[in-house]
């Protein structure tokens, strides 16, 4: 009995599926030259890994980056981690090292609380600019009737068959 003797003619389309579901996951690019013997302590190191930023690639974890900043970083990850750190430790250290910017997920404390805060702020104040704006608008006298004597508005109306 062949298996894929009810999938004739379906094969093509059964394989691209496959290939599209599978291209939108991200693989890791952690080699195995990088990955610890202990699983505790990998599991640790690809979660840490995970949100910190590629600096060559700035969208990508550096678990996800095949980039060779990211290949030292998993390692210096790794490193530190074989050295007793913390997992907040390790990422203080990489934090130091590289600035805020190697976090996928920036804190909202400090100078950041301005960048959080700047969004919602002039929305608030683009939108307050609008109302303003439209209400002064509305309200404003049409151009033609401004300034119009009481003997203008007369002839006005006479024209216009009112």
């Amino acid at each position: 009995m062949n298996p894929l003797r009810g999938l004739r003619g379906k094969t093509p389309a059964l394989v691209l599926a496959v290939c599209l579901a599978l291209s939108g996951a991200p693989l890791p690019a952690v080699q195995p030259d990088e990955m610890l013997s202990d699983p505790a302590l990998e599991a640790r190191a690809r979660e840490i890994s995970e949100g910190l930023r590629c600096l060559v690639c700035q969208n990508e974890s550096i678990d996800e980056s095949n980039a060779s900043l990211a290949r030292d970083l998993r390692i210096l990850v790794r490193e530190r981690i074989m050295e007793g750190d913390s997992d907040t430790e390790v990422v203080d250290f990489i934090v130091d090292r590289y600035g805020e910017f190697v976090l996928l997920k920036p804190t909202t404390g400090g100078w950041n609380v301005l960048l959080w805060a700047a969004g919602p702020a002039l929305f608030v104040m683009a939108l307050g600019i609008g109302i303003v704006y439209v209400r002064r608008r509305a309200s404003a006298v049409a151009p033609g009737e401004a300034g119009l004597s009481e003997a203008e508005r007369q002839r006005l109306k006479e024209l216009l068959g009112e």
